[in-house]
């Protein structure tokens, strides 16, 4: 598979007039501890039932019911540069993933079918988080300042129509291997949206990489 760290970085060349406001908002999403309480190694993963874009509800026991490995990918939504290239990337690794005997599972809260559409562009069950409720049990929530919404929705993103609500809350990418009792085995949550898990790193976490 593909490594997808040059890919991401391309998009953050191109985009790096807004670095400055960039890395402002992430020092201070790191000062504040943004992510410190998602799921660790070692731990049980918070139990769920989400929707997916045909509105069938799909809980994290089903899901693990054959006892097989599950990675969760939290994604900020289809709009997101970054987010269109993790999800290639896992898109790319299917065969891997399915050589590890493992299941994707790719979580937005975007609506209007983003969602699903972000989820079939990596292969995997896309499920919606409503409001961004699993991400907030999660601490997965972070807030953005409004002038960035405000940039973002100049830019042809407006996140209040694409996420609901006030387009002021985001997720915190984060990626997440689960074995077939629900423990964590692998964990990348970083407040920086330009970094992501390599698929190929999460995958040899799973003993079949």
């Amino acid at each position: 598979m593909t490594p997808i760290a040059p890919a991401l970085q391309a998009e953050t060349d191109r985009l790096s007039a807004y670095a400055d406001a960039y890395d402002a908002l992430v020092a201070k999403l790191v000062k504040a501890g943004a992510g410190r309480r998602a799921p660790r190694v070692g731990q049980r993963f918070a139990g769920f039932a989400l929707p997916d874009a045909q509105g069938r509800f799909h809980t994290l026991a089903q899901l693990l019911g054959e006892g097989q490995p599950l990675v969760i990918s939290f994604h900020r939504g289809l709009w997101c540069p970054w987010c269109r290239v993790e999800s290639a990337g896992w898109g790319d690794a299917a065969h891997e993933l399915a050589a590890a005997g493992a299941r994707l599972v790719t979580i937005s809260a975007e609506v209007d079918g983003g969602a699903a559409a972000l989820g079939q562009r990596a292969g995997g069950l896309a499920l919606v988080d409503v409001d961004l409720g699993l991400c907030l049990t999660l601490g997965l929530v972070i807030s953005i300042p409004a002038a960035l919404a405000d940039a973002y929705r100049e830019g042809g993103d407006d996140l209040a129509a694409l996420l609901g609500g006030s387009g002021r809350l985001l997720p915190i990418p984060a990626t997440f291997l689960l074995d077939g009792k629900g423990i964590v085995r692998f964990a990348f949550v970083d407040p920086d949206f330009r970094q992501r898990a390599e698929p190929a790193v999460v995958l040899a976490a799973s003993g079949s990489g």
